[in-house]
């Protein structure tokens, strides 16, 4: 598998430890943010290949960013990851997807799902 320069944005900092730990071992750079807002900030400053977001996080939702990102950098790929709330998790799915995401991926996923996520996203 090549290597990527890649974003993690979730508000859970173990989840996002995890999905980071995960992509380093496959031989990723892994960067992080703990919300959309601050993940713009990164995207701004950083030449990346690969944005991971969660749908909802606190001060800017996934959504939100995918549609920055659509604007700003539309040749990066995105994948979105959503447990749902109180819309069921393939309502955000399909929202994300419309407004550009490449691979969506439910919660809970394993480090395979999401390595196979990166694939899938970066062959498109």
């Amino acid at each position: 598998m090549a290597s990527h320069s890649i974003l993690v944005v979730d508000d859970e900092p173990d989840l996002r430890e995890l999905v980071q730990i995960t992509l380093e071992r496959a031989g990723h750079k892994v960067v992080t943010a703990e919300n959309g807002r601050k993940a713009g900030d990164v995207l701004a400053q950083q030449a990346l290949d690969l944005v991971i977001t969660d749908v909802l996080m606190p001060e800017r939702d996934g959504i939100e960013l995918i549609g920055e990102v659509r604007k700003k950098y539309p040749h990066m790929r995105i994948i979105v990851m959503t447990a749902g709330g109180q819309v069921p998790r393939g309502d955000y799915l399909l929202i994300a997807r419309r407004l550009g995401a490449h691979v969506p991926v439910e919660k809970p996923f394993t480090g395979q799902q999401i390595l196979d996520a990166v694939a899938a996203a970066m062959a498109v």
